[in-house]
This record gives structure tokens, C-alpha cells and sequence, in this order.
């Protein structure tokens, strides 16, 4: 259940603090075109049946359109048909009454499988056999996500899919630990990642979905990693350390307040507070140089004059 729980989490977190990233995935696997400013509409996953309520992974309307997506990391024989379970609560939900009858209309729907598995179709299949004998396939696209290389994700900006890319190195981290060259290799990778990504969002606009990626693969690399604190240190070196919670949201929302220019300089200081080099600083915030050695001093000073007043609130005055 923990294992399901953390990726189930940063697929919700992407899907709610990130929805634009989901927006390519739907053009690969359904051959849309919709530009990634496209307004999505995130409906309630919850759904009632006799069986009891079901949960979806992610409902969603763009423009005419349904899509409903679920996310797995495990294999699961029955997922056929809890989709079609699931899709038809969806429809019953939208079921619209045509003069003298009702139309249900079944949303675009598609499995995420995180893990390699050989045997797993290229769709899942329902036959449906009605009672006037005629029957059809109810067909799921399946989407393996492993079979996306480094290079696939960035061209065709699947970026949604960069949290998991660890998890196809799974069966081979103790040989990677254990190979100065592989071992060398691995790290390289993620500091490309790092780099393309930086390139991919360059606008100051896209500073917070840059950040919120990096701490989403931090902390799935920092679950897959668990037991290889080797490979769990340098990677962590590379995504900025361990984050339990998003600190981006935490300084966004501090930032409503006091204004975006604030919210940059917090976000700078905590960082270096962290004793973040200044490379990766600029390279995590989007600021200059001139900018972080700037708010750097600022925070200096700041320090400097709290520590005086400080002492002087400490220091006894003297008796008349």
C-alpha cells in the first residue's frame, strides 16, 4: 500500500499544482493537438456504484472532451475492468436525455503503467456481449511509460513522466552502486535532466513548475532509493536534498502577500540557508548572479542586524 501511496500522491500533486503537464501526455496517447495553455476542468473522482464508491486517478474535461486516466505501478489482471467500471460511472454521471431516449458518452480513457512489464498489451479488452447476441471490444490504451527515453520525454515534452523515470533502473541499482562507471553514468544522467529541464521551463513564469518537477523526482528517487544510500545521496546532492513537503506551494503562498519579488528573494535565502551552492541557485530560481549575491548580502546584513539587537536586548542597563 505504501508503494502505491507515493506514486498515487505525486501523480495527484502533478495533476492538481501542475495540470498543464498532463496536456501532452493526452496529445501522445490520443492524437489531440491541444496547446498546453488549454483550460482543463478537474472533476470529482469520486463515484458511487452498488459495489460501493470508486475512486478514480484523474477525471478531467478539455474543451468537448472527457479523459480519464489512471496511473499504475503494479500489474493488475482486474484493471480492465475496473476501468470500464469506472468510465461508465462517468458516463452515467454526463448521461444526457435526447428526446425519447438518453445518451451516455464514454470518456477517452488510458492506463500509465510506471513498470516494465513484457507481457502487458498494448490495450486492455473488454468483450461485451449483448443480449441480442451482438457484441464489441471495449478497448484501453496502455501507456509503458519505461519505454520513453531521456530523449523522448524532453522532444515530445512528456515532462509528466520525469518523477518515475528512476523506477526503470529498479532491478539494477546494486550494480550501479557498486560500478564507479555506471555509478558515474547515473549521475550524469540526472544532472542532464537537471540541465534540459532548467532549459525546457526557461521563463521566469515557470520558475515554480521547474522547482515543484525537481522535488517530485527527489522524492520519488528518494523512495526507489530507500535502500542504496549511495546512489540516495548523490541524487539527492543533484535534486537540491531530501523534501517531505513541496516548498514551493510554502513560499508561493508566503508570496501572495508580500509580492512575486518578495517570494524570489525567500526562496533564494532558504536556499542558501540550505548552503546551496551559487550554480545551482541561479540554475533552480532563474535569478542571475548579480541577483542572488545581491539578495546573499541582503540576508547578510539582515542576520548581522538581528544578532545586534539581540545583544543588546540581552545586555543589562545599568542602575542609577
Amino acid at each position: 500500500m505504501a508503494d502505491n501511496t507515493i506514486f498515487d500522491d505525486v501523480f495527484r500533486t502533478m495533476l492538481e499544482k501542475m495540470p498543464q503537464l498532463i496536456i501532452p501526455v493526452i496529445n501522445e496517447v490520443f492524437h489531440t493537438s491541444y496547446s498546453e495553455d488549454t483550460p482543463i476542468q478537474q472533476y470529482r473522482n469520486e463515484h458511487h456504484t452498488k459495489s460501493g464508491e470508486i475512486i478514480t486517478d484523474s477525471y478531467l474535461g478539455i474543451e468537448d472532451m472527457l479523459y480519464h486516466i489512471e496511473c499504475q505501478s503494479t500489474s493488475d489482471s482486474h484493471m480492465c475492468i475496473r476501468m470500464i467500471e469506472y468510465d461508465f460511472a462517468i458516463a452515467l454521471e454526463h448521461a444526457e436525455k435526447n428526446d425519447s431516449f438518453f445518451e451516455l458518452n464514454f470518456p477517452s480513457s488510458c492506463v500509465l503503467y510506471l513498470r516494465q512489464n513484457a507481457s502487458l498489451p498494448e490495450e486492455l479488452q473488454v468483450k461485451v456481449n449483448l443480449p441480442d447476441k451482438s457484441s464489441f471490444f471495449y478497448k484501453i490504451p496502455t501507456v509503458k511509460v519505461q519505454e520513453y527515453t531521456k530523449d523522448d520525454i524532453f522532444k515530445k515534452r512528456l515532462l509528466f513522466f520525469l518523477p518515475f523515470y528512476i523506477m526503470r533502473y529498479e532491478k539494477k541499482l546494486k550494480d550501479i552502486g557498486e560500478d564507479p562507471a555506471k555509478l558515474t553514468q547515473f549521475v550524469s544522467e540526472y544532472k542532464d535532466i537537471r540541465i534540459q529541464l532548467r532549459r525546457e521551463l526557461p521563463r521566469d513564469e515557470e520558475t515554480d513548475l521547474y522547482t515543484r518537477l525537481i522535488e517530485l523526482i527527489g522524492r520519488i528517487a528518494d523512495y526507489i532509493l530507500k535502500t542504496e544510500s549511495i546512489l540516495k545521496e548523490r541524487i539527492g546532492d543533484i535534486m537540491g536534498g531530501k523534501v517531505l513537503e513541496l516548498e514551493t506551494d510554502k513560499i508561493l503562498e508566503h508570496g501572495i502577500e508580500q509580492g512575486i519579488e518578495q517570494t524570489t528573494a525567500t526562496f533564494v535565502t532558504r536556499m542558501l540557508n540550505r548552503n546551496m551552492s551559487i550554480e545551482d541557485i541561479i540554475l533552480y530560481s532563474g535569478c542571475s548572479r548579480d541577483d542572488v549575491l545581491r539578495i546573499k548580502e541582503q540576508a547578510e546584513t539582515q542576520h548581522t542586524l538581528s544578532s545586534s539587537e539581540n545583544t543588546l536586548k540581552r545586555k543589562p542597563s545599568k542602575s542609577r
